[in-house]
């Protein structure tokens, strides 16, 4: 790998102190960093680099999926780490930032390579790429990078104008979009297990897939993320980026399995097959939830309008789910369902694929994004005591058995050696708001009804007639089924562990 220059805008914040350190720590200690290797922290505080490379340490100790044990390791890796003032809006800082990243490459004698990663607002993302490029910190005779977190934007327009800008700066190769779900082992091996599953049960293979079903729940409010949540909602904080992610990356591994080369091209082709919706037809297609108070494992749980830092009469959503569908020869006659929303029963995050089969009872492969990951088949199967009694009977097929990786170690790492596979591309990123803008023009003209439902639930219960129409239900949601109505085929769901 390369020598490089990770200068980190945002260096003070809480994803750098989250996800980032303990990241890079673990890729240190893997011995996937560069042997030479420099991090200028910015930020707007006044620091020491003492005072920083103490911070970092904390972080560390607090948030590493590593023991930090050995001194003498942490005492190496944070020799890298030097810390600057910077406010993003003053350009003669940057100036100041451009000799403190020469005197560091002069100082470890490495080819100036350097990547921008920007743990910041979207409001500066533009902001930093401009002052990036007209104080020369952009122009090397090695590589530059830009790597930005979502949002990309917070409609079509914008998201456009945005990319503008950044193209003033920097080429698309050189923009590395983080969607941290791409960088999820279960997401990035998807297509692998999914085709070695369907080695196991051949007879898949050539049945008919009657639906998908997407979800991604969490049991957290809004926390003290109030003050974007309230503007983004479950539609621009979830729904366009993550959840069509996870749409494009399993669509792309059936019938055939993908090759990593190909991924890109098959996403963005994907994307330009789903099917549009129009002003007329939205309603039943869309549905949009706010969570109202309840019970969270016990603990009673103030409703979204409640929650601190949101106005009373906020109409944000917290929950949304959709009905798609792909003008695609395989997957045109199979809808895909995708929700995702805050204050839900359990956090999940799972894809199940639903068989043409006979009887009451169902064929499903399931995968398992998180927090537990793997693939499962479950089989519908009569009972050796009762045979006229069919009962479900689930087999791990494929699970992860290494030590499961955090997504960002994974996509720094890739980011680093220009591998951008795993990162959103700008035709993915465009087509997926232009899918979505008439869903929020619809949001904006309140045609779609905010259904409020209560905390600790699934959701409203118009998600569920989403798919009732179409004579299908959410698989796994436990509402009450007792085990003598499993019994009798007239189920919602089953229960099971993995």
């Amino acid at each position: 790998m390369e020598p490089a220059t990770f200068v980190l805008f945002g260096a003070t914040g809480d994803l750098a102190k989250r996800k980032i350190y303990p990241a890079l720590f673990q890729l240190f200690v893997d011995q996937k960093l560069p042997s030479s290797f420099s991090l200028i922290g910015l930020g707007r505080r006044e620091l020491s680099h003492e005072t920083f490379q103490s911070n970092v340490e904390q972080s560390l100790i607090t948030f590493s999926r590593s023991e930090v044990k050995d001194a003498d390791v942490v005492k190496k890796f944070l020799r890298a780490f030097r810390y600057h003032v910077l406010d993003v809006d003053r350009k003669e800082d940057y100036t100041k930032l451009l000799r403190l990243v020469e005197e560091r490459e002069e100082e470890l004698n490495i080819t100036p390579n350097r990547m921008f990663y920007l743990s910041v607002g979207p409001e500066f993302f533009e902001t930093i790429a401009t002052n990036i490029h007209e104080s020369g910190l952009g122009s090397v005779d090695g590589w530059k990078r830009l790597v930005i977190e979502k949002p990309f934007g917070h409609d079509l327009e914008s998201a456009r104008q945005l990319n503008h800008t950044l193209n003033q700066a920097f080429d698309e190769p050189e923009i590395y979009r983080i969607d941290h779900y791409l960088g999820k082992p279960m997401v990035q091996r998807m297509g692998q297990l999914l085709h070695s599953a369907l080695w196991e049960q051949a007879d898949l293979r050539t049945r008919s897939i009657t639906n998908i079903q997407i979800s991604a729940n969490e049991t957290l409010g809004v926390e003290e993320r109030a003050g974007y949540y309230d503007h983004a909602g479950a539609i621009r904080d979830m729904f366009q980026n993550h959840m069509l992610q996870l749409l494009m990356m399993l669509t792309i591994e059936l019938p055939n399995r993908s090759s990593v080369d190909e991924v890109g091209k098959l996403k963005r082709k994907i994307m330009k097959s789903l099917m549009s919706l129009n002003k007329m037809d939205i309603t039943q297609h869309v549905v949009r939830g706010q969570y109202g108070a309840g019970e969270i494992k016990g603990e009673q749980v103030v409703g979204y309008t409640d929650e601190l830092g949101i106005a009373v009469d906020s109409q944000n959503d917290t929950f949304i789910a959709a009905k798609l569908r792909v003008d695609d020869p395989f997957w045109k006659d199979t809808p895909i369902y995708i929700r995702t929303g805050k204050r839900l029963k359990e956090k999940v995050t799972r894809i199940v694929i639903e068989y043409k089969s006979k009887g009451p009872l169902k064929d499903l492969l399931i995968v398992e994004i998180g927090p537990n990951e793997g693939i499962f088949f479950q089989r519908s199967q009569s009972d050796k005591e009762r045979s006229d009694v069919e009962m479900p009977v689930r087999s791990q097929l494929s699970f992860m058995k290494e030590s499961v990786k955090d997504a960002y170690e994974t996509l720094i790492h890739d980011a680093l050696l220009g591998d951008k596979t795993y990162f959103a591309h700008w035709d993915e990123v465009e087509l997926s708001w232009e899918w979505v803008q008439p869903i929020l023009y619809a949001y904006q003209d309140n045609l779609i009804p905010l259904h409020i439902y209560p905390a600790g639930s699934y959701g409203p219960h118009e998600a569920d007639e989403l798919l009732a129409r179409d004579g299908f239900h959410w698989w796994f949601d436990f509402k009450n089924v007792s085990n003598n109505d499993s019994t009798k085929g007239d189920i919602h769901t089953y229960e099971y562990n993995t």
